[in-house]
């Protein structure tokens, strides 16, 4: 199709790792250095051969004139009640960011911060922002190109003013205000040093107060912990301004530990509440003594305990664990609001304190919540805020009432060009290779002829617990009105059936995960939806390694592989940023010969055979992703152009994309999303003969 590439040349170097007395070749181990001259040339030729050969392809201006027009509806955030005082996010349309309003009682909304204003391109994001229990004060966190590191900064709510206070290179924080606003828990590293290079594999967040009106310099050391090392505190004040509560992670993305301090006496004083990393434990809300916990421990699916803190020994159940599992909890009205997922979808559910069931909330169709209704809510909440979405629905924001069981809509989104009733979701179950039921939405228009000749886009992540719910993406109504069908696979890995469907994905387990999605593929081809020719599988992060594993592994599936900033590298990610963090689940190859042998049977780049003819692939990075570093990527072009070089009669093409001044998708503009769906729909309409023009 393309005819024979001519790619970029990449040296190959003379790199051997000894593995448990196993040799491994790594002969591009000099594109991990991202500023030498040399990967910095190579990174710029890719660069342009990529973009000289996307910015050809037919369909471009007729993909850009319709995102553009489908793109542009109002998008609000989920609302915050502080006080007599709401705060919400919306995006007109097509700003590049969207802007923080604040609205006093009755009056009408104003502009509190427009982070548009903070760079000529867009590339500053606000990441974070929360206001104090009575709305006087907003701490909010930016961001530049992307990066996870964060800069926090006080605004008066009142005069619309910043404070002096700057606090810098922040990562993997939030705030925790006390009731008093005299300031915040935070965490951060210690002075000079972050979280990543090989030589700090081992370095831990210290907890900090920042004092109000206080230089940074000034902030007290409240906890660093004497044992171990590696770990994040991540930590929150309960409602009544009595417990400092802290969750130790970093060692584990499965579970943590809980710790607590009564901060009315001393902050510095913690009581190892759970110090087991056996489950998760999060405090969801605080009555007295009496702790409400939301936990993993003897339930998958999760449960709600209560423990009194004078007999931490004796705790009791309060909601038991379900064959749905509980995907968050809210307390509000003297009730806790549990968001249950029921295949892979959302059922909101009312109980009394006492755990005895009152009602559903019934919501509009099969969708979203988000992490869980009534997200933001305080105890004395008597109405809580719902988001609500599905593949069809942009996030709309509904209030429930707890006292009259009514709801209204607040903020209603919808593209008034796009005509949602000519679609619709569908969910189906199939069976991967060791017999095991999984589920999958497909949207695509009604009464679609199933010929086996549409365009198709396979999306999955299958990690971490997180659950793929149903969720509107705002490129996907371009999509499916050219004839394309949206399917998701709820693999495992992820969290939809609980915490054993992530532990029955992980670790030495990992290869489930590639099969469930390669049975999803073969699933959507048996049953006539469509072709391998015309079939494209997408994902992102651990979803990047999800497409890239299955790629190699069954070359001949596929017409087109998305592979968004991937993670390629299994023996050496952990050397790299935020990768020491991901050994609890894939593994450590340095650790054990177990661990070895297992990312080494799956890892991508070191399964790639010369001369095999893989299918056409667009590899998506940024230069300022310090999540998965582009090396990643890097490598996995570099070794795949060399492979397709050898492959007889190959007319693929193995692009590198690299967006500038971007990350790893956070804060990412507005007008560089569209650029990117621009490129990624004139890539598949010329792979599948779309006819678009």
């Amino acid at each position: 199709m393309f005819g024979k590439m001519q790619y970029p040349k990449a040296k190959r170097v003379d790199v051997i790792d000894d593995f448990f007395g196993k040799e491994v070749a790594d002969p591009y181990r000099w594109l991990e250095d991202a500023d030498a001259e040399e990967t910095v040339e190579w990174t710029q030729e890719q660069h342009d051969f990529a973009f000289e050969l996307l910015s050809t392809m037919p369909g471009r201006e007729a993909f850009r004139s319709r995102l553009t027009e489908v793109w542009d509806y109002p998008k609000y955030g989920i609302p915050r009640q502080r006080g007599e005082r709401l705060f919400f996010t919306k995006n007109d349309g097509l700003q590049a960011q969207p802007t923080l309003y604040v609205q006093d009682g009755d009056a009408e909304p104003r502009v509190l911060l427009d982070p548009n204003t903070l760079s000529d391109d867009g590339t500053v994001a606000m990441v974070d922002w929360q206001p104090t229990d009575d709305g006087k004060y907003l701490m909010y966190a930016v961001s530049e190109s992307g990066l996870d590191w964060r800069t926090f900064k006080i605004r008066d709510v009142d005069t619309g003013e910043d404070l002096s206070d700057v606090l810098e290179n922040i990562k993997f924080s939030s705030a925790a205000w006390r009731r008093d606003k005299s300031g915040f828990y935070y965490s951060r590293f210690p002075e000079g040093t972050h979280d990543e290079g090989e030589d700090n594999q081992k370095v831990s967040h210290n907890l900090f107060f920042h004092t109000l009106g206080t230089e940074q310099s000034e902030d007290r050391l409240v906890y660093k912990h004497p044992d171990l090392e590696g770990v994040n505190f991540w930590s929150y004040v309960s409602h009544d301004d009595r417990f400092l509560f802290v969750h130790v992670t970093g060692d584990s993305f499965v579970f943590n530990r809980l710790y607590y301090s009564d901060i009315t006496r001393d902050d510095t004083q913690f009581v190892r509440l759970f110090d087991e990393l056996d489950a998760s434990y999060g405090v969801v809300h605080v009555d007295g003594d009496i702790f409400y916990i939301l936990t993993t421990k003897d339930a998958p699916n999760k449960r709600l305990m209560a423990l009194d803190i004078n007999q931490p020994d004796n705790w009791q159940e309060v909601i038991p664990e379900s064959e749905n599992v509980i995907n968050g909890v809210a307390f509000a009205n003297d009730q806790f609001i549990i968001t249950y997922m029921q295949d892979a979808h959302h059922i909101v559910k009312i109980f009394a304190k006492d755990g005895t069931y009152i009602r559903d909330i019934e919501l509009p169709t099969i969708g979203s919540t988000g992490f869980s209704a009534g997200w933001g809510s305080s105890p004395t909440d008597t109405s809580i805020f719902i988001p609500f979405m599905s593949y069809l629905q942009p996030l709309s924001i509904l209030k429930y009432d707890l006292e009259s069981n009514e709801m209204t809509t607040v903020f209603d989104t919808s593209v008034p060009t796009f005509d949602v009733d000519a679609y619709e979701t569908k969910q189906v179950f199939f069976e991967s290779k060791d017999g095991t039921r999984v589920p999958m939405f497909i949207t695509a228009k009604k009464g679609i002829e199933l010929n086996g000749d549409n365009p198709t886009i396979l999306y999955g992540y299958g990690g971490y617990d997180i659950s793929l719910t149903p969720g509107y993406a705002s490129h996907l109504p371009v999509w499916l009105e050219n004839g394309g069908v949206y399917a998701v696979a709820n693999i495992r890995g992820g969290g939809e059936y609980g915490e054993s469907w992530h532990l029955d994905g992980m670790l030495d387990k990992k290869q489930n995960t590639f099969d469930d999605f390669i049975a999803a593929a073969e699933w959507l081809i048996d049953n006539g939806y469509t072709s391998s020719e015309k079939l494209a599988i997408e994902g992102g992060s651990n979803g990047g390694l999800l497409v890239a594993a299955c790629m190699v592994q069954r070359p001949d599936l596929y017409g087109a592989i998305l592979c968004h900033v991937p993670v390629i590298d299994m023996l050496r990610f952990q050397h790299f940023t935020a990768g020491r963090y991901w050994t609890s689940e894939y593994g450590d190859a340095n650790s054990t010969e177990d661990h070895f042998d297992f990312l080494m049977q799956y890892s991508p780049l070191h399964n790639i055979e010369a001369g095999v003819d893989y299918p056409p692939l667009l590899i998506m990075t940024a230069d300022h992703d310090d999540r998965v570093v582009p090396m990643h990527s890097k490598k996995f072009a570099a070794a795949l152009q060399n492979a397709d070089t050898e492959a007889e009669d190959s007319n693929n093409v193995i692009l590198l994309r690299i967006d500038t001044k971007a990350g790893h998708g956070m804060g990412k503009p507005t007008a560089k999303m569209i650029d990117q769906r621009v490129d990624i729909f004139a890539f598949l309409n010329a792979l599948f003969e779309m006819g678009v023009k």
